[in-house]
């Protein structure tokens, strides 16, 4: 897509794109941090990844082992 345009409509592009990022709102992250840590901590006990898959629940379990005979 950047091939096709010439650097005038690429550089208004990126002009563009700083104009609306200046304009998006800030937080402090000294207000944000305390925030995020405490959703954090609320979600733990559901999180796959801190406590684990059940074994029957697991969709990746290996459903046989192989047997050499």
């Amino acid at each position: 897509m950047a091939r096709d345009m010439s650097d005038k409509d690429i550089m208004k592009m990126e002009l563009e794109q700083l104009q609306k990022e200046v304009n998006t709102p800030r937080t402090a992250m000294s207000t944000t941090a305390p925030e995020l840590v405490s959703f954090i901590e609320a979600q733990s006990a559901e999180d796959p990844l801190i406590k684990g898959v059940p074994e029957d629940k697991n969709p990746f379990k290996e459903k046989g082992g192989c047997v050499i005979t």
